[in-house]
């Protein structure tokens, strides 16, 4: 999996963090499939985060790039 192909995909999602002062950066893509992201700013703390997490960035990335198993916040 291109690592380049998940950072566009983290593009599409991120205005929608960083209208809630928040931001997610990608941290590693592994070979198993599992992309590992940092949520920044408001994100970082918020209690919301895993829910952001699962229903918005990991939702995303497996619509658009089907071989993305699991997406962890690091």
């Amino acid at each position: 999996m291109e690592k380049e192909k998940v950072k566009k995909v983290i593009d599409e999602v991120r205005p929608q963090l960083q209208a809630d002062g928040g931001d997610v950066e990608l941290e590693d893509v592994t070979e198993d499939g599992i992309v590992k992201v940092k949520l920044v700013g408001a994100c970082a703390g918020c209690p919301m985060s895993t829910i952001t997490l699962a229903q918005s960035i990991e939702k995303t990335l497996k619509e658009k790039i089907p071989e993305v198993e699991k997406v962890e916040a690091v």
